[in-house]
């Protein structure tokens, strides 16, 4: 068989090498079937290493590793591509040995860096159980622990298997690419005219390192395909996680900036902020066990909310909702982008400066996740997003976390009109309302909307078009948001399984509106939290808490009321509990805030700049001295993850 490719692959760069262009082309396409080609050995070898973890994979999903990596193969391919194509189009052009031995020397450099990589990733998996990461720079900071920690044997496979991937790209390179340079008897305005393909290969190669056109990159989740997390290490690239992972240390290392306590002022920090009564007689429920559907609302700021601020209301449908419902007034969105708010409702993690959990496997895997508290009941758990689920790795987050159904832009019919960003939120919502329909009770159904995101596309905005100032377009993107939402709500109480389901609505993040347009103020990060349906008790329909907290504390909130394990969740705190402590910690950039009942304050890390605050100045040293010793234990417990 072999030999039947090389035949083929021998006859088929004849045909191109009749002419230059066509020689370019094949001198391209071999360069990206050369990584592809080393990828999938890598893949193999780690398979065999590792049996033991993939033994329950099965071998069609196994299989299906190979296929649904491709894409971010190409994307790794792409970055490598750059240089040595370079190179190589200069000696196929102008036939120029030396360019031909810079382009070897290139490649076998890369060969050699992507080696040793995966080469590490091998011999860490067993123990760490998660792809390679930039975190193993902390480990080689201190070469004693390495040697301390590795056994001959890790040492050994790590030689062998970087020994094995070099020499086999050496081969793959003599293969697709012979030492021997044809001249080529072309005068010097053909090769000058013929160089300008250069620009326009480095382009596609740009292209493809993206992923293409789309509007949102491509990230390490567009080759996670199932649950089964063994079976997505396999399909991501390697070398494209751990460059992702490596750019994220360095960004994330904010050592700097965070206090250190000493054993005696984390439990003093701890006992301040936690401890507290936990029992309470808050309950809710008319029964333990109620279907749960989450809406998260794109962008959703109480700050366009009528029934949260005293403006013209761009959201009247859901206003007389929380009429009816339990309406939190007092909650905070942990961070600023989509991926943080889903961990923190999902996860009770909290928001920490320039660290997004869900972006890194290695940490995000060792918090909890709700669906997995909801499995101890048998409940089956969806999650369906308008748009594109790489953004973050939110997809890669819910599939990790053992999530049933993950599904998002792809899954959509393709007779449906796609905005530029996402699917409208009315065709969002008449999909969950099919999807639920199939879904054994008890379930819980997750739907993330997206047209109240920029660039705020929606139909019939003719008929939305009520708010004018900085941010009349978003306004008017929330009154269409608001519409879909209400028809969907009318559309549920048709539905056999309304009696039994639980409707939690909250916003990812906030947004700025015409009151608020400062990113870096508290006020700007306060958003909705309503829960609604019949199962919820008649004496607290329509009632309003304003007890102050975040996101981060919704998911303790529900367990304490179903009767689960809520201490798991130990940033979290149960906003229905009269004893818990009334805090919220957010982040801006480079930076974090704080709010109290008392006040808040806002402050830039790397300026060491207090960008405001309305404490008093006794207040405010109190308050700092808090808010930085709840960061300091957080992130030590993140680095420890």
């Amino acid at each position: 068989m072999l030999e039947s490719m090389k035949e083929f692959f021998k006859n088929s760069k004849h045909f191109f090498q009749s002419n230059l262009a066509g020689q370019l082309i094949s001198q391209f396409a071999m360069l990206f079937l050369f990584w592809i080609l080393l990828f999938d050995v890598q893949r193999l070898f780690f398979s065999i290493h590792n049996y033991s973890k993939i033994a329950d994979v099965g071998l069609l999903k196994w299989i299906g590793a190979f296929y649904h990596s491709v894409r971010l193969d190409l994307a790794t391919a792409g970055f490598l591509s750059l240089l040595p194509l370079l190179f190589l189009f200069i000696s196929t052009i102008w036939s120029q040995k030396w360019a031909r031995k810079v382009f070897y020397f290139v490649l076998l450099f890369e060969v050699m860096i992507v080696s040793f990589i995966h080469a590490g990733e091998i011999n860490a998996y067993p123990e760490w159980n998660h792809k390679l990461t930039g975190r193993v720079f902390m480990h080689l900071g201190n070469p004693d622990e390495v040697v301390r920690t590795a056994d001959y044997g890790m040492m050994f496979w790590f030689i062998v298997y970087a020994a094995l991937e070099i020499f086999i790209g050496i081969r793959l390179k003599k293969w697709l690419f012979p030492t021997k340079i044809e001249s080529q008897d072309r005068s010097f305005l053909k090769k000058a005219i013929v160089s300008l393909t250069i620009p326009v290969a480095l382009f596609v190669s740009l292209l493809l390192a993206r992923g293409g056109f789309q509007q949102i990159p491509i990230n390490t989740d567009a080759a996670i395909y199932t649950n089964h997390y063994v079976a997505n290490d396999i399909s991501v690239n390697s070398t494209y996680f751990f460059a992702k992972s490596f750019l994220l240390y360095n960004r994330t290392d904010i050592d700097q900036y965070i206090i250190v306590l000493s054993e005696e002022e984390a439990l003093a920090a701890e006992k301040d902020l936690y401890a507290y009564e936990l029992k309470h007689d808050n309950f809710i429920f008319d029964n333990k066990r109620p279907n749960i559907v989450f809406l998260i609302l794109e962008s959703w700021t109480g700050n366009a909310i009528g029934s949260m601020t005293d403006t013209p209301t761009s959201t009247p449908h859901f206003d007389r909702l929380t009429k009816d419902g339990l309406f939190f007034t007092n909650v905070y969105g942990v961070s600023g982008t989509s991926e943080i708010g889903n961990s923190a409702i999902f996860s009770g993690y909290p928001g920490v400066p320039e660290i997004s959990i869900t972006m890194q496997a290695d940490k995000h895997r060792k918090i909890p996740c709700f669906n997995e508290d909801l499995k101890e009941w048998n409940y089956t758990s969806a999650y369906l997003f308008s748009g594109d689920l790489k953004y973050g790795n939110i997809g890669g987050y819910f599939k990790d976390h053992g999530f049933d159904i993950v599904e998002d832009e792809v899954d959509f019919p393709k007779s449906l009109k796609k905005g530029k960003l996402n699917y409208y939120d009315e065709d969002l919502y008449q999909l969950v309302l099919e999807k639920v329909g199939k879904l054994p009770q008890p379930f819980m159904q997750c739907a993330f909307t997206g047209s109240t995101h920029s660039p705020y596309d929606f139909p019939n905005k003719e008929k939305f078009n009520k708010f004018g100032g900085v941010e009349g377009t978003f306004h008017n993107s929330m009154l269409y948001a608001d519409k879909s939402l209400h028809d969907f709500m009318e559309n549920a109480k048709k539905q056999s399984w309304y009696e039994n389901t639980i409707f939690i609505m909250v916003a990812d993040h906030g947004h700025a509106s015409n009151l608020q347009q400062n990113p870096s103020a508290s006020a700007y990060n306060r958003i909705p939290f309503l829960i609604y349906g019949e199962p919820l008790k008649k004496e607290y329909r329509g009632k309003v808490i304003e007890k102050l907290g975040s996101q981060a504390d919704i998911v303790r909130t529900l367990l304490y009321q179903m009767g689960g394990n809520y201490e798991r969740y130990r940033w979290a705190k149960d906003l229905l509990n009269p004893n818990a402590p009334e805090f919220a910690l957010h982040t801006i950039n480079r930076g974090y805030g704080w709010v109290t009942p008392t006040g808040n304050f806002t402050y830039h890390m790397e300026n060491k700049l207090l960008i405001e605050n309305t404490y008093t100045e006794t207040d405010y040293k109190n308050e700092f001295k808090r808010c930085q010793s709840l960061l300091a234990l957080i992130y030590k417990e993140y680095k420890t993850l």
